[in-house]
């Protein structure tokens, strides 16, 4: 990353005036857009950056520019009536969804933007779930209402119906006009200027207030929720305190019941500004959130309250190269950290890093700025950390913790890739590396049969921008394969297996016996891996210590990482450990891990086992006209089909189908629809293929 033209420093204000937000939404429903006039209007920016003439400013990556979306999270900051915003513009496709999942778990608040025509969509539903686990306060941006089609009531019944939110609308559309209908001060908001950026308010004309009667009393009703004291307001039909009804919202916004919605059309710009406004008004600052519980070595736990003056406490939640050097981006949650701090992250296993903060750097999407301080509260960029990866926690060396992790998602599809000559190879391993450190949910893995290297992603478009990545920024082109999908394997029948490790000694080294009983039983789609570890100990009166027991369940996980069939991992079904021989010092757990593995393999091959497939679950928009030739299609695919939705002029279909034959689909729907349907997938559960 260039350090580019400086850039300006922004006075740090009290912890109280900060905000830090994401911006979160399903693909094409503008969030971008929205980001980048969020930054105009700040004074951050002096132009519009569109994100279809690929001048998006948070959009600064090659591939975005060239394909028009949002693939890595960016991060910049803009003032706003004496605050600072931290803002963190998060990808819509849902192969990118560990940026998002990864970029919401730092954050106090989120912006989720909602295509004014379709209402929520497949990645709004995913967008929100992350949401509700990390517990996020959030508000709603109704976007595109300027479309034809376009429906502010028919987008909030969709968040009522699909997403059980209870919205609350605080901003109305006014058909034909660039203005909105501010419903806690009765005012008319038009948006003067050659883009808006002159938002003036006048007293709203007597019928359009008329007109907003029933969403002024949901707001009233919404607010008095909150706060009793405006109850008696509302029943009377007059209008609330502004300021009283913000305190009162505020309260439902924090506790994560309430979402206030506004409306607008950011590119048209208009609507933006109230937004903001509720940013400040609505979101909580850092001290607000209630403190991330860490885990103490030894087992023990403790909040960590937002102190700058207490330990270090940090979680690095993305790894960047920008200019061939490793840099790392974290939040702070606890303490301060300065150039030249000596922080640690512990591992598993008892493993501890300890490392050498370089340098800290403000950013603003590709540019940085060095700083000298970073506190509580913030997100931060730290370069000279050599090992550091995606969900570690920073900490004070004397004072070890571990923040609660991110969770990193199996990917579903993969590729064979070889360098394109030999000469490449070495390249092509270490520009893999770079990728695979930015980005976890791609693994890079080896076909036992073939001896190939696959590079596993979370669908078409991940593995397509990953090959474009290696071309464009570390210029290797590796030759590719077919698409190959992910399999999982479970048990057909029920299984039992007695076994007795004892392998000839080695070189006159130390003898190694151990017996290990165990059955196997699948279980229903779903249910994961149970594992039942209490066995009978023989002989009689023999016990195990820890550290078996820890090799006997390693030995087990080992072998579910690879089944008989495929050698791809086993999943739904029950071990149950029934007993285990120990004899004397020749049961080390190097044996015993050995016997717990083997026995496992062997009773998966007695049983036999099932190949399982990805299952995707699958939303078609395309014109009406179009949805008999697309469901014959999808019925030729295997899908079924859940739900159908028509309109007038479009129509959505909900369906489930097998992933290998999605391949090639966006394709085919171009063909099906000339060129305007659209579709999302996300992985829903493995399961039998038909």
């Amino acid at each position: 990353m260039a350090v580019g033209r400086p850039l300006a420093p922004m006075p740090k204000p009290p912890l109280a005036r900060d905000r830090v937000i994401g911006i979160a939404a399903h693909v094409d429903a503008g969030k971008t857009t929205l980001s980048e006039r969020i930054l105009f209007y700040a004074g951050v920016s002096h132009r519009l950056g569109e994100v279809h003439d690929g001048a998006a400013h948070m959009d600064y990556m090659a591939e975005e520019q060239a394909h028009g979306i949002t693939i890595t999270a960016a991060v910049t900051r803009a003032p706003w009536r004496d605050h600072r915003i931290q803002i963190v513009d998060t990808p819509g496709h849902v192969d990118f969804t560990l940026e998002v999942e990864r970029t919401l778990r730092v954050l106090d608040g989120c912006v989720l933007v909602l295509d004014g025509v379709h209402g929520v969509e497949p990645q709004t539903e995913t967008v929100w779930r992350q949401r509700e686990r990390f517990r996020l306060p959030g508000l709603c941006f109704v976007n595109k209402l300027d479309r034809v089609g376009a429906d502010f009531t028919a987008a909030l019944e969709s968040l009522r119906r699909r997403l059980h939110a209870d919205p609350v609308a605080l901003t109305l559309p006014v058909d034909g006009q660039a203005a909105v209908i501010d419903l806690l001060r009765g005012q008319l908001v038009r948006f003067a200027g050659d883009a808006g950026e002159d938002p003036v308010r006048e007293p709203c004309p007597p019928d359009l207030w008329a007109q907003a009667a029933p969403w002024r009393e949901s707001l009233g009703l919404a607010a008095a929720e909150y706060d009793a004291a405006l109850e008696d307001l509302v029943l009377a039909g007059e209008d609330l305190p502004p300021e009283a009804a913000l305190t009162a919202l505020r309260r439902g916004v924090l506790a994560g019941e309430l979402l206030p919605c506004f409306a607008g059309s950011a590119l048209r710009n208009w609507g933006v500004q109230p937004l903001m406004d509720a940013i400040v008004d609505l979101l909580p600052a850092p001290g607000e959130r209630p403190p991330p519980i860490a885990q103490r070595p030894g087992g023990s736990e403790e909040a960590v309250a937002l102190d700058p003056k207490g330990p270090l406490a940090a979680l690095a939640f993305k790894v960047k190269m920008w200019d061939g050097r490793r840099h790392v981006f974290a939040r702070i949650y606890r303490g301060t950290l300065r150039p030249g701090d000596r922080v640690a992250a512990p591992r598993p296993g008892g493993e501890v890093l300890r490392e050498h903060v370089a340098r800290l750097f403000d950013v603003d999407a590709q540019r940085r700025r060095r700083i000298d301080v970073a506190r509580a509260g913030e997100i931060v960029l730290l370069a000279g950390l050599r090992r550091i990866a995606t969900g570690d926690t920073l900490c004070d060396p004397d004072h070890l913790l571990n923040l609660e992790p991110i969770e990193i998602r199996e990917p579903v599809l993969a590729l064979a890739l070889e360098p394109a000559s030999e000469a490449e190879g070495q390249r092509l391993l270490e520009a893999l590396d770079k990728l695979l450190q930015e980005d976890p949910s791609l693994r890079l893995s080896e076909d036992p049969d073939s001896g190939q290297r696959l590079l596993a992603g979370m669908g078409e478009l991940h593995l397509a921008i990953a090959f474009e990545r290696l071309e464009h920024d570390y210029c290797v082109r590796p030759r590719t394969g077919e698409p190959r999908v992910a399999r999982r394997e479970t048990p057909a029948a029920q299984g039992r297996l007695d076994y007795l490790f004892e392998p000839p000694a080695a070189g006159g080294g130390p003898a190694l016996k151990a017996g290990v009983s165990l059955a196997v039983r699948p279980l229903p789609r779903g249910a994961g891996v149970r594992l039942r570890l209490d066995p009978e100990v023989r002989p009689a009166g023999a016990r195990l210590n820890e550290e078996q027991r820890v090799a006997l369940e390693q030995g087990l996980r080992f072998a579910l990482s690879g089944g008989p069939a495929e050698g791809a991992p086993v999943e739904d079904l029950e071990v149950a450990l029934e007993a285990v021989e120990l004899f004397g010092t020749a049961s080390t757990p190097a044996a015993l891990r050995a016997a717990a593995s083997r026995a496992l393999h062997q009773a998966l091959e007695q049983a036999g086992t099932r190949l399982l497939g990805p299952i995707m679950d699958l939303e078609v928009e395309i014109p009406s006209e179009y949805l008999g030739a697309v469901l014959g299609d999808l019925q030729a695919r295997h899908g079924l089909v859940l739900d159908t939705i028509t309109g007038a002029e479009s129509a959505r279909i909900r369906a489930e189908a097998p992933l290998d034959r999605l391949l090639g689909y966006a394709t085919e729907l171009r063909g099906l629809t000339q060129g305007r349907g659209q579709f999302s997938m996300q992985l829903n559960r493995f399961d039998r293929v038909r």
